[in-house]
């Protein structure tokens, strides 16, 4: 196999930390792109990265970070400023040749969203394709990730309840690992898949009582789905000294997995990898202690 360099971005994230790790194991390069040096950061330099300090807003940054490359992943958070990112990174990008860029959007991506963040994404998969650089789209449905966010779990570890605003929405929840071994994929072996989106979601569609259910049984105590208004959900969200762009993108999109844009599942991640991502319950099971007693 011939060795290739790969630039990953949110290099300490739930998708690139990951990816960092499954391109180092198959014997690649990794230029691993953080915003600030920590104990994460050391942890990808002495897995073998090489880490570059540096901003997606920057553009200078990003021409020093795809200098050498052969391809990149493109990660950006829930904050304001995605399209700038991405016409600097596009441009970058161009003048590096590279042969290949998966981009991260998010299955809420349209047109027509609400939430800023989500058409902020739609925008940004619209400069990638223009600017001609060969690029992949991902659009995951909501993270398996979620669960443990604090805003998330705390309610279920102090009140044994689920209270997101979900309705009777469904989706198939999928992990950043499960995610990185086919963004790892496909960085290597772009070959058709060039030009293409791609929703990923996990193996089963659940409702959230059916994974109430799930954690209920892996951990060995009862946790139900007890949904909270949207009004309530934003002074719950306000409790985590959140910026007011994510809260409106985490109430918009409550919205819209009410109306089923969430829903689905996918088998691609399976047929890319040769391995089907993890079901909530194993999920849980890896993460146990997090989930209380």
């Amino acid at each position: 196999m011939q060795q290739r360099k790969y630039l990953i971005t949110g290099a300490t994230g739930k998708t690139g930390v990951h990816t960092v790790n499954n391109l180092l194991e198959s014997g690649h390069a990794v230029r691993a792109m953080v915003r600030t040096e920590d104990a994460r950061s050391a942890a990808l330099r002495t897995a073998g990265a090489e880490v570059a300090v540096g901003d997606l807003l920057d553009h200078d940054d990003l021409l020093r970070a795809t200098e050498g490359v052969t391809g990149a992943y493109l990660c950006y958070p829930v904050r304001p400023g995605f399209i700038q990112g991405t016409a600097y990174f596009a441009d970058a990008a161009r003048r590096a040749g590279l042969e290949v860029v998966v981009e991260m959007s998010q299955i809420s991506a349209r047109e027509d969203a609400k939430s800023h963040a989500a058409r902020d994404h739609w925008i940004a998969e619209r400069v990638m394709d223009w600017s001609g650089v060969p690029t992949v789209h991902i659009r995951p449905t909501f993270f398996a990730e979620w669960l443990v966010f604090p805003w998330v779990l705390d309610t279920i570890v102090k009140e044994g309840k689920i209270t997101l605003p979900y309705g009777e929405g469904r989706h198939a929840p999928i992990t950043g690992q499960d995610q990185a071994r086919f963004i790892a994929a496909v960085l290597t072996q772009p070959q058709g898949h060039i030009g293409k989106s791609y929703e990923l979601c996990g193996p089963v569609e659940m409702d959230h009582h059916a994974i109430a259910d799930e954690i209920s049984r892996v951990i060995d105590r009862k946790i139900v789905y007890s949904p909270s208004t949207l009004d309530e959900y934003r002074a719950h969200l306000q409790k985590y000294d959140l910026p007011e762009f994510a809260i409106q993108h985490f109430i918009e999109v409550a919205i819209d997995y009410r109306n089923g844009v969430f829903k689905g599942t996918d088998q691609v991640i399976e047929q890319v990898t040769g391995r089907a991502p993890q079901t909530v319950a194993e999920f849980v099971q890896a993460h146990r202690p997090l989930f209380g007693r």
